[in-house]
């Protein structure tokens, strides 16, 4: 293993997140970044998963050969053309524990009009709880609190509208309920790793050279 030969020591390398603890407490002498998709020390590279893997190989080729070919590649994987090393792990979408509860039937109602201001109170009322029993429910229901849910809800919306490229930041913001275009943009960021921009040129670009 390059690890264990020394060829990262002092170097930034990244991992699948569940196993960069592992790797930490074995090599100290590696900066361990669990939060990167792929990272590169002279002409040694890591990945964080076999997905990631796939980005890095794509990078490779498009430093080696150029975008177009990169593009090329990338179209027949049918993947995006380009993921920046920097990039988030990041889930698609956050996969509830529980899949049937007492507020499923509100999670299908908000999600049918997210463009609506849903405070905790309404949602409580919907469900017929209190504001207290609600949170607790909602949380066993789904992992999360009602409003980190309701915003990554919004944020998987804003995914399609930036791909499709017909829609201003201020526009889609209003689409989703999410206030202001700067709203938009930290919420993005922070739940994707990157900025809306960033996420558009990269899968809004997939399927051209």
């Amino acid at each position: 293993m390059l690890a264990a030969t020394g060829l990262l020591n002092g170097a930034t390398a990244t991992t699948h997140w569940r196993y960069a603890d592992a790797l930490r407490s074995r090599h100290e002498d590696i900066v361990v970044d669990d939060a990167s998709l792929y990272q590169a020390h002279d002409r040694i590279y890591t990945s964080a998963g076999s997905a990631a893997g796939i980005d890095l190989l794509i990078e490779i080729v498009r430093q080696d050969f150029g975008t177009e070919v990169a593009n090329s590649v990338a179209r027949r994987l049918v993947m995006p053309a380009h993921r920046n090393g920097g990039q988030a792990q990041f889930l698609e979408r956050p996969v509830p524990p529980v899949h049937q509860s007492a507020v499923a039937p509100l999670l299908d109602k908000i999600r049918s009009d997210l463009k609506a201001s849903w405070t905790l109170q309404q949602m409580a009322s919907e469900c017929g709880m209190s504001l207290r029993t609600f949170v607790r429910r909602f949380t066993e229901a789904t992992g999360v609190p009602p409003g980190e849910w309701l915003v990554s809800e919004r944020v998987e919306a804003i995914k399609p509208l930036l791909i499709a490229q017909r829609h201003s930041i201020d526009e889609i913001a209003a689409a989703v309920g999410i206030g202001s275009a700067d709203t938009l943009r930290h919420h993005f960021r922070k739940r994707t790793g990157v900025s809306p921009k960033t996420y558009q040129n990269q899968f809004g670009g997939l399927g051209k050279s």
